[in-house]
């Protein structure tokens, strides 16, 4: 599934790059070589991030 179309994020690369450390989708899009553009993406990768984060614990 796309999460970003702007910079066209998978939903696979968001939750490797928080599975790699990624706290926020900021952090998660510069660990992928991107920025935030648009931000309507944000509120979903923000999601993906918390549940791999909490998965990992």
């Amino acid at each position: 599934m796309v999460v970003c179309v702007c910079n066209a994020l998978r939903e696979k690369d968001v939750r490797e790059a928080a599975r790699t450390g990624a706290k926020s989708p900021a952090r998660a899009y510069r660990s992928l070589g991107c920025q935030v553009k648009c931000g309507a993406c944000i509120p979903f990768a923000h999601e993906i991030i918390r549940t791999e984060r909490s998965a990992a614990c």
